[in-house]
């Protein structure tokens, strides 16, 4: 993989063309918006000095319309005191940009840091006061050089594919116009002027795993209730978006269904709520330690059960009973912050909790964690599905067999008609999502039935058999 260099994603000057990007972009880890000033913002400032450094744009209402702020002496001065009254004090920078005034703070290097009202933090897009437990178990975890941020060696701009970052905009609901996808991820916080960091790399690489051998998934379905008779696997090396899609599409594929028909409409119910599913994955994509080497994120479909795994175990200091508490230290704030811009975790951190409860609406067993180095989600399949599941688990499969046939004839005739269709075209075409499209074209390259030939914009795809 090479050398690893360290990126410090400090704040840089903003100009006034940035603001109209980072507005769209919305709220997240380190953008804030305030519709007028307050000397509340000094929650903002100890949150972004004790997380990874931030912006508040001050003239920005939460709907992401410019309301306007001047900043004058008086205006500037009030701004610098709250900084100086924070402990330590914080060296922010207030400038005039366009028609709003932003206010940057950069991460700070005396942890933690406070404000008149306490110890906060950032999480997503949410200022939030500290615990004294979180305020113990965070700043024990902080590391000075975490994964993330760091950078691998001879990795350059122009092995970001532009389509992963579109897709990632448009999903974000962020239309980025015609904007570079280096400065896309410079606002993001995942990159500087030179380096991309490995936050960055892990969604936007055209090919991450040839940067970070770990960045792949592992999905396996057994026959039975232990890990000897494989008859179905998956592995997925690409983005960590793609990882996702690929991974609830698989537990889906393996997992038993159920209709129920109320009036004309039917409603489709597995035997596991996707909702604690999905939580679980996105966990696991999340808080892995992707500095482990020879490792990955698994997830393992037996008769009896889900199991979700990702290297690492709890951050240090954070031990299980801290899960009970509700406590959310997260290991990769950027990869959260990524996540949570997409909308596939919650930004209160409240994903354990919420897990339990679709469990328990579901009258299903709560999910059990082993913690061993690695962290491990144990989902328990539901009795009542299996009983009757012969028959139903039959049927599934056969429909699963016949869907996935006709879905990859059609990607097959698509291809054979213009061999340099997009994956949105092909979506199109095939009437289904870009993840599930994604799942499809992972398979029949495995297979080896297609290859792709070239880079993503300006390649083609080719038939093999």
């Amino acid at each position: 993989m090479g050398l690893i260099r360290i990126i410090c994603m400090t704040t840089s000057t903003l100009e006034a063309a940035q603001i109209p990007l980072l507005i769209r972009e919305g709220e997240g880890l380190t953008i804030e918006f305030k519709e007028v000033y307050s000397s509340r913002i000094d929650r903002d400032m100890s949150a972004f000095a004790n997380t990874r450094g931030g912006t508040i744009l001050l003239g920005v209402r939460d709907d992401r319309t410019i309301k306007g702020e001047t900043l004058t002496n008086a205006l500037k001065a009030r701004i610098n005191d709250l900084a100086r009254h924070c402990q330590p004090p914080i060296a922010v920078e207030a400038s005039q940009v366009g028609r709003v005034v932003a206010v940057q703070v950069p991460e700070g290097a005396q942890k933690p840091y406070s404000c008149g009202e306490g110890y906060f933090r950032r999480l997503d897009g949410t200022t939030q006061k500290m615990s004294p437990d979180e305020l113990r178990f965070m700043f024990r975890e902080n590391d000075p050089l975490p994964f993330e941020q760091r950078s691998v060696k001879g990795f350059t701009f122009a092995d970001l594919s532009r389509t992963k970052v579109l897709a990632f905009a448009k999903e974000a609901g962020a239309a980025i116009g015609k904007a570079k996808p280096a400065d896309f991820l410079r606002s993001l916080n995942v990159a500087d002027e030179a380096r991309v960091a490995n936050a960055g790399i892990l969604f936007f690489a055209k090919e991450p795993q040839k940067h970070i051998r770990n960045a792949q998934l592992c999905l396996i379905a057994f026959k039975g209730t232990d890990r000897v008779h494989i008859y179905d696997r998956l592995d997925v090396r690409d983005d960590l978006l793609t990882q996702f899609d690929a991974a609830i599409l698989f537990i889906e594929k393996h997992l038993n269904l159920r209709s129920e028909i109320k009036g004309v409409n039917r409603k489709d119910i597995y035997e596991i709520p996707l909702e604690a599913l999905r939580e679980a994955v996105v966990n696991a994509l999340m808080h892995r330690d992707y500095s482990i080497t020879g490792t990955q994120v698994s997830v393992e479909v037996f008769d009896d059960r889900v199991e979700i795994t990702n290297p690492g175990g709890l951050p240090k200091g954070l031990g299980p009973k801290a899960l009970s508490k509700g406590l959310s230290i997260r290991r990769n704030e950027l990869i959260a912050d990524l996540f949570s811009r997409l909308h596939k975790v919650e930004r209160a951190g409240t994903g354990i909790r919420r897990m339990r409860m679709s469990l328990a609406e579901a009258g299903l067993q709560a999910p059990e964690f082993e913690i061993n180095g690695f962290f491990r989600t144990v989902f328990h399949r539901s009795p009542e599905f299996s009983l009757n599941s012969s028959t139903t688990q039959k049927t599934n499969q056969k429909t699963n067999l016949k869907t996935s046939l006709k879905t990859t004839q059609k990607i097959m005739d698509a291809i054979r008609r213009d061999p340099e269709v997009t994956r949105d075209g092909l979506a199109a075409l095939a009437g289904i999502t870009s993840g599930g499209i994604k799942y499809h074209l992972h398979r029949m390259q495995k297979s080896g039935v297609i290859r792709r030939v070239g880079a993503d914009k300006g390649g083609h795809w080719e038939i093999i058999k």
